[in-house]
């Protein structure tokens, strides 16, 4: 019997409508898909920053418990005994008492440094550290000044190399001889003749550790701060040697003793016998050069400037007429220069000039030239650079008369 055409079209319609239910249901599950995956990714999202503000939380949480809890204190053991342990607070110098367990009782020793609480108990005890002031006073790169920068002071510059650098190079020539090398140096002078670039070139040449300060920053309002950086900066040296220790300004601590009784002359005073202690004491100061700078030699007390504690004491005075004409050849030798520049006659003409007035005319110069767009440095440029340092050191003078 042969089919309709009914008959064939019906299976061939349910076969269509069921390939189309299939695809609609394979487009509708990609979809789904991508949407799984989208929310996939912004629950990731979520999560991230969710550990985000946890940890946030947690550091707030951690702020606001330190801020309610006391502030601890530095203090410094005394003496540890059976009956406590004696303590003195920075800052104040408050003496006090206090009981510890038995275990910390053996691990405190005088000096130590502990940290205390508002009722003077030791909390914890610190790091036994230098000063952080003196770690930072350790010069970690070298500065740019070498001895050809240096015009002017030949004669100097060999006793510093002598008294400082060759012991650091060639110590075996001293032993050798039989002699113990120089200790230290004292450079004098008046402002700009050189004794910091002097000190920055030993720095510079030698691979020793090398230790800045100025006097001024060795003066402290309490009693026995001043002496322990001194003590700080020493171990330091120690530590590190062999090491240059420089000292600017060493007038500030080392002026001569008066009858004064003010406390700040007296923890100055303290602060001196600390140092004269370090430079030439009972122990053995190591390799260790000390080199020292003043503008008022004139201050210092005579402890400090005998033979062991300073076996040099140079005098670095203004150039002469040489001297001057090498610092200009030094400072001008990058810069653009007319050939019309004269610098024996600049030499003559800038009488009792420092080095530092021979640099600043250097510069000025140049500042003039700039003014006049132009890139070479005239003759003329340095004779109106010279005449307006003049009238500016005449104006200082000037202003200084009317406040004195």
């Amino acid at each position: 019997m042969t089919d309709t055409v009914d008959e064939v079209d019906l299976p061939y319609d349910e076969d269509a409508s069921q390939q189309k239910k299939i695809e609609a249901l394979q487009e509708r599950l990609e979809v789904l898909e991508a949407q799984n995956e989208e929310m996939r990714d912004k629950l990731l999202d979520a999560n991230a920053e969710n550990n985000k503000y946890q940890q946030k939380l947690e550091r707030l949480t951690h702020e606001n418990k330190k801020l309610k809890q006391s502030p601890l204190f530095v203090a410094t053991v005394q003496e540890v005994g059976e009956d406590g342990v004696i303590i003195k607070q920075h800052g104040n110098n408050q003496e006090a008492l206090t009981e510890v367990t038995d275990e910390m009782r053996d691990g405190l020793e005088p000096d130590d440094r502990v940290a205390v609480n508002n009722s003077l108990s030791i909390v914890k005890q610190l790091d036994d550290e230098t000063d952080v002031r003196a770690r930072v006073m350790q010069v970690d790169q070298s500065p740019d000044v070498t001895f050809a920068d240096i015009g002017g002071i030949q004669e100097q510059m060999e006793e510093v190399r002598e008294t400082v650098e060759m012991p650091l190079i060639s110590p075996e020539m001293f032993e050798d001889v039989g002699i113990d090398p120089p200790s230290g140096v004292l450079l004098h002078g008046p402002p700009g003749t050189g004794k910091t670039m002097l000190a920055k070139a030993v720095a510079n040449e030698t691979d020793a550790t090398f230790i800045k300060m100025a006097g001024s920053e060795l003066v402290h309002k309490f009693i026995g701060e001043g002496a322990k950086l001194v003590r700080d900066l020493f171990e330091l040296a120690r530590q590190e040697e062999p090491a240059v220790v420089f000292i600017d300004e060493i007038d500030a601590i080392a002026a001569k003793r008066t009858e004064s009784k003010t406390s700040g002359d007296a923890e100055v005073q303290r602060t001196m016998m600390q140092l004269l202690s370090e430079m030439d004491g009972f122990d053995d100061r190591g390799e260790i050069r000390i080199i020292a700078a003043t503008n008022r030699f004139d201050m210092l007390d005579r402890a400090i400037l005998r033979p062991g504690r300073f076996d040099r004491l140079i005098e670095v005075p203004n150039p002469d007429f040489e001297g001057r004409k090498e610092i200009f050849k030094i400072h001008t030798r990058g810069m653009n220069v007319a050939d019309d520049v004269d610098f024996e006659g600049l030499a003559e003409a800038i009488d009792d000039a420092s080095g530092a007035d021979v640099k600043a005319v250097c510069t000025e110069a140049g500042m003039f030239a700039i003014r006049d767009d132009r890139t070479e440095v005239e003759m003329k440029d340095f004779e109106n650079a010279w005449e307006k340092i003049q009238q500016e050191e005449d104006e200082d003078e000037d202003i200084s008369r009317t406040f004195a």
